[in-house]
């Protein structure tokens, strides 16, 4: 059997062995052994052969699978209905594609998530398992293809194409639906924070340096409406995701085509995922265009900064626990030095902040691939595919550890945030509209070389009375949570009376 540098799929190389029993499958380069209990056949293998890359199969991405057998079985379905296939041929197909749907044969998608040939490897990957699992249910064994054939049958009216690039838009549609739900539960676990820690005040805090009071539930309410709007943005780009160029086959011309099978194949699809295929108005542009692709991933791209934002926030808040700012406890998770006892690392946030360094990456590389495409085909979907598809599967997990291992046991040092804020001259702002911009500042700046506290600095310079200075300074006021409802007599104005 030839050689395959790399290690796509273990199973190859189990297969490899003297003991293994093989077929004989013949393309137009020549014949090849396969392994007699491979459902996939030649066209997989030269593929394997030809693109040692990632050492990550296709199988790593199940929606891409998934995605691969919804698009055969709707062809057969809209081929049988227009008479282009024989409905036996059309039967065990289908019946094919369902097992792979209910989870049976992933593992025989084995060629590599990069490839060269804008994405043929896989579809002929697909169209071999279908076609050979398609035998077996006619009664047939694998590679006898003259009673049902990978091209002529599993693809027909089709095209790598319009195949793939369906493929990867419907795959991405079912990853961003999983990363919504992640996304969604994550939203809810801050915006429960935010409610527990509703009465809690700190001290703000803007480049770095003490800023003005607010509550730590207002904090976690803000990470929560941040990732809420993303969440938008996630949903808006769903319709855009369900645009098809089936039936274009080579170039969007349509050739070797039905002129009905665009309709009833996309019809076929929506029924079977319950998600509505639009045919593209211009099957042309649509096959050579990866512009959705580009804003998919601008979108996750830009979720993942503000979560990575999120994340920095949340080991600068518990950073210490002595010499840091110690506002927050995260859950402790694991040991966090094999030389230093006791330490505890952010891990949670951490491992997030590198995914989003990945998906920032990302973006990168499929900007750059979707710029290196020519006239009617950009060549480099397979990258496209790997980049979004490891993002929505990373961003997902990693809202879901982040939510799971972090955010629901986060509690808060009250009694550390107290002293803050009483020590803070940060509160002398409140006082601004009554004692005046200059004497604040005065003030401020009294308290930082005297250590003495901002009210009883004001009072003491008989500028306001002691129960307006506490009226002022009470945390509702100082957080914004309730406004000033009445006025107060300033001593100034007194006089001037």
């Amino acid at each position: 059997m030839p050689t395959v540098n790399g290690d796509e799929n273990q199973q190859l190389s189990n297969a490899s062995s003297q003991n293994t029993a093989t077929r004989i499958e013949s393309d137009s380069l020549g014949s090849l052994e396969i392994p007699a209990d491979a459902y996939w056949g030649v066209h997989t293998l030269r593929a394997m052969q030809n693109f040692p890359i990632t050492r990550r199969a296709i199988s790593v991405y199940p929606d891409l699978v998934r995605a691969l057998a919804h698009i055969k079985q709707a062809a057969a379905r809209a081929n049988a209905d227009l008479g282009v296939l024989e409905s036996k041929k059309a039967h065990a197909i289908d019946t094919a594609c369902q097992e792979i749907l209910d989870g049976a044969l992933h593992a025989e998608f084995c060629v590599g998530v990069i490839q060269g040939g804008a994405g043929t490897s896989t579809n002929m990957n697909a169209n071999e398992v279908i076609a050979n699992r398609a035998l077996e249910i006619l009664g047939h064994s694998k590679g006898e293809y003259s009673f049902l054939h990978p091209i002529d049958d599993v693809n027909r009216s089709q095209s790598t194409n319009d195949v793939y690039p369906t493929a990867i838009k419907l795959a991405m549609v079912f990853g961003v639906h999983r990363l919504l739900a992640e996304h969604e539960l994550l939203s809810g676990s801050f915006a429960a924070k935010g409610r527990e820690f509703v009465k809690i005040l700190k001290i703000g805090r803007t480049q770095m340096q003490d800023a003005v009071p607010m509550t730590l539930g207002q904090e976690f309410t803000g990470f929560s409406h941040t990732l809420e709007e993303d969440h938008a943005r996630l949903t808006d780009v769903l319709p855009f995701m369900s645009e098809i160029n089936m039936g274009a086959t080579a170039i969007g011309t349509g050739i070797t085509a039905d002129s009905r099978y665009a309709e009833a194949v996309r019809r076929h699809l929506t029924d079977a995922t319950g998600i509505e295929m639009k045919t593209a108005f211009d099957l042309i542009e649509a096959t050579s265009d990866v512009g959705i692709f580009m804003s998919l991933s601008g979108i996750l791209k830009r979720s993942a900064v503000k979560l990575s934002k999120i994340c920095n926030d949340l080991r600068l808040l518990s950073s210490g626990p002595q010499a840091g700012f110690g506002e927050i406890n995260l859950p402790a998770k694991q040991a966090g030095s094999s030389i230093m006892p006791g330490k505890v690392n952010p891990v949670i946030p951490e491992v997030v902040n590198q995914v989003a360094f990945s998906v920032i990456g990302a973006d990168a590389t499929v900007t750059a691939a979707a710029e290196a495409g020519q006239l009617q085909l950009n060549a480099f979907e397979p990258v496209i595919a790997h980049s979004l598809l490891q993002s929505l599967a990373w961003m997902t997990n990693a809202c879901r550890t982040l939510r799971e291992n972090c955010i629901d046991g986060i509690t808060a040092n009250e009694e550390r945030l107290a002293a803050q804020v009483e020590s803070s001259v940060g509160v002398v702002t409140a006082l601004t509209p009554y004692i005046g911009y200059a004497a604040a500042a005065t003030l401020a700046h009294t308290a930082l070389t005297t250590n003495a506290s901002i009210a009883q600095l004001v009072v003491s310079a008989g500028l306001m009375k002691e129960e307006d200075v506490a009226r002022v300074l009470t945390p509702e006021r100082l957080s914004g949570v309730s406004p000033m409802t009445s006025a107060i007599t300033l001593p100034w104005l007194n006089e001037e009376e």
